[in-house]
């Protein structure tokens, strides 16, 4: 038997029994060499000093650089920290107005990118491996041959590009060649919202909303806390009016939302109203009638009288609230639903006050369609084409077939991380650079430009889009450092470039670049929408295609973290099934893991179903970005293919899907049955006005309340000075999973594959319950995040043979991983269930790139030991040296453990409990503070406060209420 490939990820049964006396020669050798080996294995290599060590680098000691990374276009800023020379963590920046300082799921999981072993490595010329001297030798002649047609053959594809030195090289470019064309596709698209400008302002522009400024908002299937490109920014302004916790006075605003499926704002939404997304274009001319006072139109969607409940209440909340509230829709939604909005927002006098108008930042005239590309490309007006990332063989629409007609085109050069289903069919496929190991310029989403440093030098022969388009425009300067300085060397826009150059690398952004707020005047008057198809049913279904929340639109598939994390609500892991609501369940028998066949139109899939709470009727959810088959080792064959579904026509909304259910079931990953609340008060949960009337709600909730239990003020610490304790606020806290993934990075956490996850053995060190109350129909969905609660009084330690987990002076409840031998007592008393079992050894760390990702301030665990969060202990102890050697008490916000700081909620605060002036302190005597199973008399030190909601009495009557506060 291979006892080392058994204990790899992928290998999911348990090894296989062996008889007792092999079993004991094996365990006798293991003991001799016990005291040789210790606990872990270590690589036979040698370990040099510098001769000449880099200045400002001390061993031991990160360096952080700001840069940003790119999705869809929109930058993000974020610090990327540099052990001896190799990233290891991505933070957000502090100083860029749209992150914040935090990060999203995508920011934390890039350094598994950077690090992917799967990665293209090599320049490949029609699938073999060749080099980039050849490439440059037959690039030669086909630029030659362009030169003579003024590049009437030529097209150049991208993503969407905010990068003013890229976009300035294409324009260069285009300069040269005044017969070729750009064309962008972005399978996540904003050309809705621009469409809808164009319609009420008269032409494209961006929405810029200040939510800590709306008493009321409305999202109509808008996702603004997930889905838009300032995400984060978006989620800090709204938390804060909401937090309850951090205000003087105790005020909340009020939102409402309207969607075909939960997301995360409809999660933290006050009401929400499941609607089928093809019915939002006549909710929303609905309510104009509504705020206009006149009667709605006839429909028979608003037949319903919950929906003329909605719209009355809607009305009046939105014109008691003029100049205070926000309403808002999707880029899925028609660009009519889009100019409805834009007059509801002018009509209720919220332009300049709550919301602000600024000009795309992305560059969209004389820039064609993939559309027309295809169509020139069938009639042979295209014989070279050069695409810049992405991969439209794989999600561009099914009705454009593009994978067939990308192999008609005579030369096709393909830039991309990895050598994806669009690099297998064209005749050169270039490595591209991560953003960690490239120099680059990106806008984000109010235009403020974040200069992209990298941090080390490529892994592979990458090579940036920058220098790529340089040797085709044939320029002298090739280097994609001297592309992005010499651009902004000619802007001059500093008095003194090398001083104003150096603030920028060192801020990671430039000063003085954000886009000028516009006023466009409403150029439209709302016209009735074209009447509805079909009435839905189970022979008509409704299909939206989404954003995988973890996957986007498939460029993550082969990042293990992403794929493993579970997803917000229906906690699936390693699989994309398609949501449907328990109504249409009924009516077609299904159950979940059941598998259909999904027919529209003329295309056809296969795929299994997942029964999804709050769920529209008649209207089913699929997620895009699984089913590649070029993805990598992780990511290949994971899923259903959701883009040979979509056509351009219908991108993200489509009716007539019929579903027919086949004799064969799917397993699915699902975590959400694995830690039950077992009818147990784990999460508290009440209304504003419920509070207001009776502020010690949540303590009064538990079974056994007790002077010592309710509020704990961590009186029992064994250290005077320090206690460290954490408090997190589910008023607050969205859901998004972001902390999940954080944690992973820190601490070196593996995955271990979609068999293990089945078997309950799933490793995060941190997990976001989902829970949900009232009806399958339209339930209230709230999050927990649970990480180890540190006991004071730790079941855990008393039943452990060998102390491997015990208390420190400080109260942290400590793993000794070399103590451990895998009894699982501990875990098996844990009442919180937040400690984990290394089953297998599940760490890779035999790959070089892999072993090079790891943080070095934490050990990387064997098989047989016991995992848990340990309050980012390291970081403790980093900040406890730095203040010994300044003599001084470590500072509240010093230590920010990595959950807390990738938060963009706010909601998870940590600190020392014997400081009374510190932040954890006064949330910890705070009313709505209550300890998880604090009858139990573990005295958790991480405590919660309980979340709060804010409804509109004239809408209880048709929701699940909130009964006592719980």
């Amino acid at each position: 038997m291979s006892s080392l490939k058994k204990e790899r990820v992928h290998f999911s049964e348990p090894m296989s029994l062996m008889e007792r006396r092999h079993f004991l020669t094996i365990m006798s050798a293991s003991i001799a060499l016990a005291g040789l080996n210790g606990c872990t294995r270590q690589p036979i290599e040698q370990i040099l000093p510098y001769v000449k060590q880099p200045e400002n680098l001390i061993p031991g000691q990160p360096l952080y650089f700001a840069t940003a990374m790119v999705l869809n276009g929109f930058a993000t800023g974020i610090l990327a920290e540099s052990h001896e020379g190799r990233p290891t963590k991505i933070e957000g920046n502090p100083q860029h107005p749209f992150s914040l300082g935090s990060t999203s799921v995508f920011e934390q999981a890039a350094i598994l990118e950077f690090y992917d072993p799967d990665r293209s490595q090599n320049v490949m010329r029609t699938g073999r491996i060749s080099n980039w001297d050849r490439f440059l030798s037959e690039l030669v002649p086909i630029l030659e041959k362009q030169k003579t047609t003024q590049g009437a053959g030529l097209r150049i594809l991208t993503e969407t590009i905010s990068s003013p030195t890229l976009v300035d090289q294409l324009e260069n470019l285009l300069t040269q060649y005044p017969r070729a064309r750009w064309c962008q596709y972005d399978p996540v698209n904003r050309d809705a919202v621009y469409e809808g400008a164009k319609l009420a302002l008269g032409q494209p522009a961006e929405t810029h909303y200040e939510w800590d400024r709306a008493k009321v908002i409305v999202s109509l299937d808008a996702d603004f806390l997930f889905y838009h490109p300032a995400r984060l920014r978006n989620t800090r302004l709204f938390s804060r009016q909401r937090n309850v916790a951090s205000q003087k006075k105790v005020e909340m605003s009020r939102l409402y939302a309207v969607e075909s499926s939960f997301t995360l704002t409809g999660a933290m939404a006050d009401h929400r109203l499941p609607l089928p997304s093809t019915r939002m274009e006549h909710f929303t001319y609905a309510l104009i009638l509504a705020l206009r006072g006149r009667p709605l139109f006839g429909n028979e969607f608003l037949a319903d009288p919950t929906i003329e409940v909605w719209l009355k209440t809607l009305a009046k909340e939105l014109l008691d609230h003029r100049g205070e509230s926000i309403v808002v829709a999707s880029c899925f939604q028609s660009p009519q639903t889009h100019a409805y909005v834009h007059w509801i927002n002018e009509y209720l006098g919220n332009l300049n006050r709550t919301i602000f108008y600024a000009s795309p930042i992305h560059k969209s005239e004389d820039i064609e369609s993939l559309g027309e590309v295809v169509a020139e490309i069938h009639s042979r007006k295209v014989d070279t084409l050069i695409i810049l990332e992405g991969n439209p063989a794989f999600n561009a629409p099914a009705d454009y077939d593009f994978a067939s007609a990308l192999l008609t085109v005579e030369n096709t050069i393909h830039l991309s991380a990895y050598y994806n289903e669009t690099s297998a069919r064209c005749q050169w496929h270039i490595p591209a650079t991560h953003f960690l190991e490239s120099w680059g310029d990106a806008r984000a989403y109010d235009g403020t430009v974040s200069l992209i440093q990298p941090l080390i030098l490529p892994l592979y022969q990458g090579k940036s889009a920058h220098s790529l388009v340089a040797y085709v425009s044939q320029s002298e300067i090739t280097d994609s450092y001297e592309l992005v300085r010499s651009f902004w060397k000619k802007k001059n826009i500093w008095p003194n470039f090398e001083k104003g150059w150096r603030r920028a690398l060192h801020d990671g952004i430039i000063e003085g670049t954000r886009l000028v707020s516009k006023n466009f005047p409403i150029q439209f008057e709302p016209t009735a929408p074209i009447s509805s198809s079909l009435p839905l049913s189970e022979k008509n279904i409704e299909i939206n295609f989404r954003p995988d929340p973890m996957l986007w639109d498939g460029r993550f598939a082969n990042n293990a973290w992403l794929q493993e994390i579970p997803k917000p609500f229906t906690k699936v892991t390693w699989d994309n099934p398609l949501l449907i609501s328990s109504h249409l369940a009924k009516k077609l028998n299904l159950q979940n893991e059941d598998v259909v066949e999904l027919k529209l139109n003329d295309r056809n899939l296969r795929a299994a179903i997942f029964i999804m709470p709050g769920q529209a009727d008649y209207a089913a959810t699929f997620y895009l970005g699984s089913g590649r088959s070029r993805a990598g080792r992780v990511g290949n064959q994971v899923g259903w293919n959701a883009y040979t579904l979509r056509t351009s026509h219908a991108l993200w909304t489509e009716t007539g899907l019929i579903l027919n259910k086949t004799q064969k079931q799917y397993p699915l990953a699902v975590t959400q049955s694995h830690h039950r609340m077992e009818g147990r008060n784990l999460l508290r949960a009440g209304t504003l006005a419920y509070f207001m009337g009776n502020p010690n709600f949540a303590q009064e909730l538990s079974e056994t309340p007790s002077p010592d239990t309710t509020l704990y003020h961590f009186k029992t610490s064994r250290s005077e000075e320090y206690a460290w304790g954490m408090v997190i606020n589910l008023t607050t806290c969205i859901g998004c999973n972001a902390c999940v993934i954080a944690c992973q990075a820190e601490n070196n956490i593996p995955v271990v594959g979609k068999g293990q996850v089945i078997a309950g053995r799933e490793m995060h060190w941190i997990r976001v319950d989902s829970y949900y109350r009232g009806e399958l129909k339209n339930p209230k969905a709230e999050h927990q995040p649970v990480p180890c609660m540190h006991c004071e009084h730790a079941p855990c330690e008393v039943v452990c043979p060998v102390e491997a987990t015990l208390h420190n002076a400080e109260g942290l409840n400590e793993q000794i991983y070399n103590r451990c031998v895998g009894t699982r007592y501990c875990s098996n008393n844990c009442p919180y269930k937040v400690r984990r079992f290394n089953f297998f050894h599940y760490a890779d760390i035999r790959e070089p790139s892999l072993r090079l990702m790891q943080n070095p301030d934490v050990t990387v665990r064997w098989r047989g030991v016991m995992e848990k969060c340990t309050y980012c202990v390291q970081r403790i102890n980093q900040a406890r040296i730095a203040a010994k050697k300044e003599y001084r008490p470590i500072r509240d916000g010093e230590i920010v453990p990595a959950c807390a700081q990738v938060c963009p909620a706010e909601a998870i605060v940590f600190g020392n409990g014997n400081d009374s002036e510190a932040l954890v302190s006064k949330l910890k005597k705070h009313s709505l503070n209550y300890g998880m199973l604090e009858e139990l008399n573990t005295r958790p030190r991480t405590t919660y406060l309980a979340q709060l909601k804010n409804p509109n009495p004239l809408l209880l009557q048709t929701e699940p209420r909130y009964e006592s506060g719980n």
